[in-house]
């Protein structure tokens, strides 16, 4: 029975390029054309064809983790590039529809996120050894998408750029009170401190960037300029003129976002500032892969824009400038998963072999979400008034507009 349902599931996907899979009885079956690439699976669990009909995306990654699935030549991004871009051509088939919509049904119960749950989150992820990330961001360990204004950057020249596009946006000037939420490990906020004399508070939930961050702040002898603080960001109180959150509302949840907003009004001044930049959906709403909830970010979710405008009205705030980054984190996890397979033996040297399979299935589909779905990167400015900033877009691309000059004003 199961082997039929999966073989007319593939049946349905597959049509560009070939997929040929071995099961664990030893037969072979080919699914799709000759005109087009070209990937082999070997399944070694007779369960993975049931698995696989109920929850395809939660069955494959674990089996490629477990071993339980193997590719040949280990190809796993072909093999990925191959079903997901048919996936995004053909949709569901209809025998499977129940099943997306009770996903998408519990969908709101997994975002739930109140203060206790969202820290236990945030330490699935971010509270890993920094000694991981360090194999692949960059120097500055921006943990979020790199800005590729140059297609030839490198990732730390991108990474630099997209800091200083926000900065622009922020219009921030020297002595300015600014508040980073989701601060990572502070290079945000020491960018804007630094180069921009701005007084910044950061916050995270993740005690590994916390004490990171603040250890970075002294060494660059901006203690008494850069301050961050390990607290949930609907506990800060005062006023500031800006307010930056960089991958950071990926983790609010939908029921959380007028929470969300609602916070960010409180905090800023009447002409303050704010600029939100978060992976998004340029599509529907949807639900979040049942694979990445329970391994990679538990209670995180990428909004469609509608779901995020809706809350930004509700709160009173206005949206001044939208900005969608479409290929940019593609390329930016291109050159993550290059860094992470090119550590690969000191990754093996921190986690067991399961582990460095699940980052790397990680990395992989994530690219690959970006260029064969509808994932992209949303930055939202928003203010109080209408007045706060330009009517027009000039003053973010002015070449002479640099940190130097901001400073200076």
């Amino acid at each position: 029975m199961w082997t039929k349902a999966f073989d007319r599931l593939l049946t349905h996907l597959i049509k560009q390029g070939r997929l040929s899979v071995t099961f664990a009885d030893g037969t072979t079956r080919h699914y799709g054309s000759d005109d087009g690439p070209a990937a082999a699976l070997t399944f070694h669990d007779p369960s993975l064809p049931r698995k696989m009909v109920m929850a395809p995306d939660l069955a494959l990654g674990e089996a490629y983790m477990d071993g339980r699935l193997t590719i040949a030549d280990d190809d796993l991004y072909g093999f990925l590039s191959l079903a997901m871009s048919n996936m995004a051509a053909q949709g569901q088939p209809w025998f499977r529809r129940p099943l997306v919509i009770g996903r998408w049904m519990l969908r709101r119960f997994k975002q739930f996120n109140p203060v206790s749950r969202a820290q236990k989150n945030v330490a699935h992820h971010y509270d890993l050894s920094s000694e991981l990330y360090d194999l692949f961001l960059d120097e500055d360990k921006q943990y979020s998408c790199a800005y590729f204004s140059d297609p030839d950057m490198t990732l730390e020249a991108a990474q630099e750029a997209k800091k200083h596009h926000i900065a622009r946006k922020l219009l921030i000037k020297p002595g300015m009170r600014v508040l980073d939420i989701g601060c990572g490990w502070g290079g945000m906020g020491l960018t804007l401190a630094r180069d921009y004399g701005a007084q910044v508070t950061g916050v995270t939930l993740s005690r590994e960037q916390h004490g990171i961050a603040n250890a970075r702040a002294k060494e660059a002898g901006l203690e008494g300029q850069a301050e961050f603080k390990l607290m949930d960001y609907r506990h800060v109180t005062g006023q500031f003129d800006r307010i930056v959150s960089v991958g950071m509302f990926e983790h609010v949840g939908v029921p959380h976002y007028g929470e969300y907003f609602d916070t960010l009004k409180r905090l800023l001044t009447p002409d303050g500032v704010a600029l939100v930049h978060t992976i998004g959906r340029a599509g529907m709403p949807g639900a979040t892969s049942a694979w990445i909830t329970k391994y990679i970010f538990p209670g995180g979710y990428c909004p469609a824009m509608s779901e995020a405008v809706t809350a930004i009205e509700k709160s009173r705030l206005i949206t001044t400038d939208v900005e969608v980054w479409r290929l940019h984190y593609a390329k930016t996890l291109r050159h993550w998963t290059e860094r992470f397979e090119a550590n690969i033996d000191k990754a093996h040297a921190l986690y067991d072999e399961r582990f460095c399979r699940m980052w790397r299935y990680y990395l992989i589909t994530s690219e690959l979400t970006f260029r064969a779905n509808k994932h992209v990167v949303f930055q939202f400015q928003l203010s109080p008034k209408k007045e706060t900033v330009p009517l027009t877009r000039d003053y973010l691309y002015q070449k002479d507009h640099g940190p130097a000059r901001q400073a200076a004003e």
